[in-house]
């Protein structure tokens, strides 16, 4: 399959290589209990998939003072709508280092008030994988997230092809997983598995 992509600026592939390049298992934190347990995890880079306006804020601050590099799923934050103004908020409001969504708009948002972007996609058939280009296209994004991530051979597809970071998440449960969306391309696996974290 063959896939075009904008290509990345040199201090945007550095910052964003520089973040992922330090560990390959990021946490993603989907509680309050899986908060407290990535404060003592070796994972740097934490994805944040939960919270509220009122909660988010003080989440971030707990992870930044632990030393972890914060991106926040911003498509799972109660209380905010699907539109741009979000990540102004977040910028304004948190420490966040990035952001993660599926939607190529905020992401876009994102990028324009200087955080890092992660473009979440979710492939579950030919037509989303063969709509990649267009959506990293229109979103700018510094990577991507593909779920679900137990896919060695898609991600294998998508490295060739596409010219971003590429992390894979969901559904990566073992060492096995890790090992085969590292050794088909990935840069990095996203779990909320502690067992993963520890890896």
């Amino acid at each position: 399959m063959s896939l075009t992509t904008p290509r990345r600026t040199p201090k945007e592939s550095a910052e964003i290589d520089a973040v992922l390049s330090r560990h390959p298992v990021i946490a993603s934190v989907k509680d309050d209990d899986g908060l407290r347990a990535v404060l003592g995890a070796p994972c740097p880079v934490v994805f944040v998939l939960f919270g509220s306006v009122i909660s988010i804020g003080g989440i971030v601050g707990t992870l930044k003072a632990a030393g972890k590099t914060v991106f926040v799923d911003v498509d799972l934050l109660d209380g905010f709508s699907s539109k741009p103004v979000v990540v102004d908020f977040l910028k304004a409001s948190t420490q966040a280092d990035g952001i993660l969504s599926s939607k190529a708009a905020i992401v876009r948002a994102a990028k324009t008030a200087g955080l890092m972007a992660i473009h979440r996609l979710f492939l579950v058939d030919s037509f989303s994988y063969n709509n990649v280009p267009k959506q990293v296209g229109l979103s700018g994004a510094d990577a991507i997230e593909i779920l679900p991530g137990c896919m060695p051979r898609v991600i294998s597809w998508l490295r060739e092809d596409v010219d971003l970071p590429l992390i894979a998440g969901g559904l990566v449960c073992d060492k096995e997983d890790v090992i085969g969306a590292l050794g088909a391309g990935a840069v990095a696996v996203a779990s909320s598995n502690r067992g993963v974290w520890l890896m």
